[in-house]
C-alpha cells in the first residue's frame, strides 16, 4: 500500500527515483593490517529521489535534469581513490557527495564489504538522508 501511495505522489508531482545497482568497485576498507594494505571489493546501491521537470517529459531531451553519470563517476572517484577504516564513513562520504547536486532530494546508499565475517556473504550498510 505505501508503494501505491508513494508512485501516485511521484507522478503529481513529477517525481522519481534513480537507482544505480551493484557497483563493485575497489578500495582500502578496514583496521586490521592486512586491509590497510590491501584493496577490497564493496558493492555499492543507491537511490536518489531528484523532480523530472516537464519540459523534459514533453520534448524528450536531457533538459533540466539530475545526471546519475556524472554523480556516479564522482562515487567512483571517491571510493577509488580513499582509504577508510569504517564502512560507516565511507557510506556517510558517498551519501553528501550524492547531496552535493541540488537537485536530489533525497537519497539512499547501502555499502555492502563482501567477506568481511566469516559464514556471511557480506557485510551491508545503509544510510539515507533528504536535502536540507
Amino acid at each position: 500500500m505505501v508503494e501505491k501511495t508513494w508512485v501516485k505522489t511521484l507522478k503529481l508531482l513529477n517525481m522519481a527515483r534513480i537507482k544505480v545497482k551493484n557497483l563493485l568497485l575497489r578500495t582500502y576498507i578496514g583496521f586490521n593490517p592486512e586491509e590497510l594494505v590491501n584493496k577490497q571489493d564493496v558493492i555499492i546501491n543507491f537511490e536518489i529521489e531528484t523532480h523530472i521537470s516537464h519540459q523534459a517529459l514533453e520534448v524528450d531531451e536531457p533538459v533540466d535534469i539530475l545526471d546519475y553519470k556524472t554523480i556516479t563517476k564522482k562515487v567512483i572517484a571517491l571510493v577509488q581513490e580513499g582509504r577508510f577504516k569504517l564502512l560507516e564513513v565511507l557510506t556517510q562520504k558517498i551519501l553528501d557527495l550524492i547531496l552535493e547536486d541540488k537537485k536530489v532530494k533525497w537519497a539512499r546508499v547501502e555499502v555492502d564489504k563482501p567477506h568481511a565475517l566469516r559464514f556471511a556473504e557480506s557485510v551491508s550498510l545503509v544510510m539515507e538522508r533528504s536535502q536540507s
